[in-house]
């Protein structure tokens, strides 16, 4: 049985996270207002419950995310947690930003403008630190790199972090000890294995990848971090919250085929009397190379629900029908059996 506050070591960096990390979109507003007291509460929960791996973004709210996040960690012994951040924007002043842009509720009067060279990756890093109010990030993410992402403008933005020496920033800053692992924070594999192919990649935060949905990125990607070390943070396991009731998939609605598979997950869970979101949450933890999962919660009690449904038992006779009955890929491993 998976518990929350395990801890996993990231194989190259010998960096340790929890199993489930606390991801702080939330913080930043994200479709909806949170207060600053919900945040430092929000946190406080995740700490009471032994978390210690918290994941921001310059991007969350627009710097909101890393201020509230640095204030609500303030307190708490540096050595005592793990901290990860991202690169690949750097967060210009705009008075023009308003309540809903990029889907931030309350946003701060930044515009994010995407910058993958070694300029922008420093400046961003350093930038993070100070929000932050710390002198070390764990984690380094380049953020948001892919074809999904920039359309035709991906082969540009590429370039900046090979020819324009955003790769080499991410080297420097870990050979430096600066910080103590890199890699990508992406909703997209292709984009990991070219980048693996440019740098040796510590860790990958995957989103929505690699799910009870989706597995899609199990090979080549989840095979090639197995046999280089490079450990996998899974994120976005309710696929946008499609496996956890609210209709959405990859942030809109969820198409048709979607609805149906959903569905047949769900009449699933019921011969179990599983909890659909419980089995999404425990699934991603089978393949060897996933060491942490970080979820976001907007309030106390839906940490806290989350928490229960990752820590709940499941029959072993869940997972074999769910290859069975083809709802999940033939060759996925699926978690062992519990007492």
């Amino acid at each position: 049985m998976i518990n929350a506050r395990e801890t996993r070591i990231l194989p190259r960096s010998g960096l340790e996270l929890t199993a489930l990390g606390l991801g702080c979109s939330q913080l930043g507003g994200l479709y909806r207002p949170i207060s600053w007291a919900e945040s430092e509460a929000l946190v406080d929960a995740a700490w009471s419950a032994g978390l210690r791996y918290f994941d921001t973004a310059p991007y969350y709210g627009y710097t909101l995310s890393e201020r509230r996040v640095g204030q609500a960690l303030a307190s708490r012994a540096r050595e005592a947690f793990s901290l990860s951040s991202k690169v690949g924007r750097l967060m210009h002043p705009d008075a023009g930003v308003r309540p809903g842009d990029d889907g931030w509720a309350e946003p701060l009067p930044f515009r994010p403008l995407f910058d993958y060279t070694y300029g922008g990756v420093m400046r961003s890093y350093e930038d993070s630190l100070q929000r932050l109010g710390t002198s070390r990030i764990d984690i380094l993410y380049v953020h948001d790199i892919g074809a999904m992402t920039h359309g035709d403008r991906h082969p540009y933005y590429w370039a900046q972090l090979t020819d324009g020496g955003g790769f080499r920033a991410l080297t420097q800053l870990r050979e430096s000890g600066a910080v103590r692992a890199v890699g990508l924070g992406v909703n997209e594999w292709e984009v990991v294995v070219d980048a693996m192919n440019e740098l040796p990649l510590d860790v990958v935060l995957l989103a929505g990848r690699y799910t009870l949905l989706e597995q899609t990125a199990l090979d080549p990607l989840l095979e090639a971090c197995l046999r280089t070390e490079t450990a996998v943070v899974v994120g976005g396991v309710f696929n946008s919250g499609v496996l956890a009731g609210n209709g959405k998939f990859n942030y809109g609605d969820a198409p048709v085929e979607v609805v149906e598979r959903v569905q047949r997950l769900t009449d699933l869970c019921g011969r179990f009397n599983v909890p659909l979101p419980a089995a999404a949450l425990q699934f991603p933890f089978a393949h060897p190379a996933v060491v942490s999962c970080v979820i976001g919660a907007r309030s106390v009690a839906q940490l806290q629900q989350n928490i229960a449904w990752l820590e709940q038992p499941i029959p072993a006779q869940y997972w074999r029908a769910l290859i069975d009955d083809g709802l999940i890929a033939a060759d996925a491993p699926v978690p062992k059996e519990q007492a």
